[in-house]
C-alpha cells in the first residue's frame, strides 16, 4: 500500500512509523487518535489522517478520549479539556468526519476501546508528545495493534526529530533555529484540514462499542457532571473556559492589547502584557504555528523580512518590531527548545539530566543551613513568611497559572528553603503539575529545570545555591510593578 505524498521533507520528518504493521486495504475507516494536539485545525497528524481517508476513499473517525487515571487528574484539569471536546462535538455534528468522545467513568473502564476501533481500521493516526505518560501510552499501543499506527509532531514549528543533537542554551538553539527553520515556515501547517474534497459518510459505530464504551453526554461534556468521576476534587476548575474559541479570543486579545509593550513590560504582573495562552498550547487547543503566524499577519510581514546572519540574538532575524520578536522569542525558542529537551531525553524531568556543574554546585551546597524551611503542605497552602512568594502560589492555586517573571521566583525560593535541592525539584513539580492548567509540558517543566541551573550558566557562589543564579522578593519588589497583583493575589 503506497503512502499518501508529501510535499516536504518538514512534513516528513513529522511523521514516525510507531510499529511495523501494515495499512490494511480492507479496512472500514481510517482512525485519528487525538490525545494532545485537541484541535481540529492548524493540525499536521488530523491532517495526516484526513489525506490517508482521502487516498483510501474511507472514513474518519475521530477518537478523543480522557481517562481518570492519569496523575494529578482534577476537576481543573478535567473541565479544561472537556471544553474543548464540547466544542469539537458541536462542530463536527453533521459532519462526514465522526467523533467520538470517551469520558471514563471508572479507572480501566475505558480498555480495549482503542483495540475495538483500530481493528475495523485500515490505519491509525495519533498526536507525538514527548513528555507525561503519552509516550509510554503510544509506544504500549503500537505494541499492541496489529494495523499501522504513525505518530505525527504537531507540537511547534520545528519538527522534534529534525535536530541531531542537544542545546544547552537558548543562544545556541536560536542560531540554529535562525538556520533551520525558513524552510519549515514554508511547510503546510494543516491550517483546515477538514476542507476540501468530502471525505466519505462514515457508517456509524458497532452498537456493541456504543454499549460498552458510551460517548460523553451533555452532562459531562457541557454541565461539569463529573462529581462521581474519581479524580481530585479539590482542586477546582479555573475561572476561564478551555477550548479553541476561548483561546483564538485570547490570542486576539492579546494582539489587539497587549504585544504593544510587550518587550519592555512583560515582566511587570500590573501591565498585563502576557499572551495567556500556555494552558491553550498545552492542552492542544491552539498551535503555535498559527499564534506566530497571527503575529506576522499583524506585522505584515514576509520571508523576504528575514535577516541572512544566523548571529543567535534575540532581536532583529525576524525582521519584525522589537515587541513581537520578543514575543516570538518566547513562543519559537523557549517553548521549542523545552519540548526538544523532553524529546531527545526521555527522563527530562530527573535530576540526573541537569547540567553537571549544576548538580556539582548544589549538592556541595545541599548542607547549607537554610534561612527557612518548609513541608511541601506549606508551600501547596501559601504559608511561608514571604507576602510575594505567596501571592504567586495563591495565583496557582486560583487560577492555574503564574505570571511569567514571578514562577522563576517561585521556583527559586522553593529551592532556597527546601531541606535539599532534590527535594526543591520534587515539590516544584508537585505544585506545577496539579495546579498549573499549564503543567505536566515541556515548557514548564524546562521552567523547571531553568532554577537549577538548565540553559543557564553560573553565577557568583552564594549560600545554598552555589553558582546556579539566585532571586529574591526584595529585588523582585524593586524591578517589577506589583501592587495590583498583591492587592489580587495577597493576605
Amino acid at each position: 500500500m503506497s503512502e499518501p505524498a508529501l510535499d516536504s521533507a518538514s512534513n516528513r520528518a513529522r511523521i514516525r512509523r510507531v510499529n511495523e504493521a501494515p495499512v490494511r486495504g480492507e479496512g472500514r475507516w481510517v482512525l485519528y487518535w487525538m490525545t494532545s494536539a485537541r484541535r481540529l485545525d492548524w493540525n499536521p497528524a488530523l491532517q495526516r489522517a484526513v489525506t490517508w481517508a482521502r487516498q483510501l476513499g474511507l472514513p474518519l473517525l475521530i477518537l478523543e478520549a480522557l481517562r481518570v487515571d492519569y496523575r494529578w487528574a482534577s476537576d481543573r484539569l478535567h473541565r479544561f479539556c472537556l471544553d474543548g471536546m464540547a466544542e469539537h462535538r458541536d462542530r463536527l455534528e453533521g459532519n462526514r468526519a465522526a467523533y467520538y468522545p470517551y469520558v471514563e467513568p471508572t479507572v480501566g473502564a475505558g480498555k480495549g476501546l482503542l483495540e475495538a476501533l483500530a481493528s475495523p481500521a485500515a490505519v491509525v493516526v495519533t498526536d507525538e508528545f514527548p513528555s507525561f505518560f503519552l509516550p509510554r501510552m503510544v509506544a504500549a499501543a503500537g505494541r499492541a495493534l496489529e494495523v499501522r499506527l504513525e505518530a505525527v509532531d504537531a507540537n511547534g514549528l520545528l519538527p522534534l526529530a529534525w535536530p541531531d543533537r542537544d542545546f544547552t542554551t537558548a543562544y545556541s538553539f536560536r542560531r540554529y533555529l535562525q538556520k533551520a527553520l525558513p524552510e519549515h515556515l514554508e511547510a503546510d501547517p494543516g491550517a483546515r484540514p477538514l476542507v476540501g474534497d468530502p471525505l466519505p459518510a462514515f457508517p456509524g459505530l458497532p452498537a456493541e462499542v456504543r454499549r460498552r464504551w458510551p460517548p460523553a453526554d451533555d452532562a459531562l461534556l457541557k454541565d461539569g457532571g463529573f462529581a462521581s468521576l474519581p479524580i481530585d476534587h479539590h482542586v477546582p476548575p479555573v475561572p476561564f473556559k478551555g477550548g479553541r474559541r476561548a483561546a483564538r479570543a485570547r490570542l486576539e486579545r492579546f494582539l489587539e492589547e497587549g504585544i504593544c509593550g510587550y518587550a519592555e513590560e512583560r515582566n511587570h504582573p500590573d501591565a498585563h502584557r502576557t499572551s495567556g495562552l500556555s494552558p491553550y498550547l498545552h492542552w492542544g487547543h491552539i498551535s503555535s504555528r498559527e499564534v506566530v503566524e497571527a503575529v506576522l499577519d499583524r506585522e505584515g510581514w514576509t520571508p523576504a523580512d528575514l535577516g541572512s546572519e544566523t548571529h543567535g540574538k534575540r532581536h532583529g532575524w525576524w525582521g519584525l518590531s522589537t515587541d513581537a520578536e520578543a514575543f516570538l522569542d518566547q513562543i519559537v525558542t523557549w517553548r521549542e527548545m523545552g519540548y526538544l529537551t523532553a524529546w531527545r531525553k526521555g527522563d527530562h524531568e530527573s535530576w540526573e539530566t541537569l547540567p553537571e556543574w549544576a548538580r556539582a554546585t548544589l549538592t556541595r551546597h545541599a548542607d547549607d543551613p537554610r534561612p527557612h524551611l518548609y513541608t511541601r503542605e506549606e508551600f501547596e497552602e501559601a504559608r511561608t513568611h514571604d507576602p510575594l512568594w505567596n501571592a504567586a502560589q495563591r495565583e496557582l492555586r486560583r487560577r492555574g497559572v503564574i505570571h511569567n517573571y514571578l514562577r522563576m521566583l517561585w521556583g527559586k525560593k522553593i529551592l532556597e528553603w527546601s531541606p535539599h535541592p532534590r527535594d526543591a525539584l520534587e515539590i516544584m513539580l508537585e505544585l506545577n503539575n496539579r495546579w498549573g492548567v499549564d503543567g505536566r509540558n515541556p515548557n514548564s517543566t524546562s521552567g523547571i529545570f531553568w532554577v537549577l541551573g538548565r540553559y543557564d550558566r553560573g553565577w557568583p557562589e552564594r549560600p545554598v545555591f552555589g553558582t546556579v543564579r539566585s532571586m529574591t522578593s526584595a529585588s523582585t519588589r524593586r524591578k517589577v510593578r506589583l501592587d495590583e497583583y498583591l492587592e489580587r493575589f495577597g493576605d
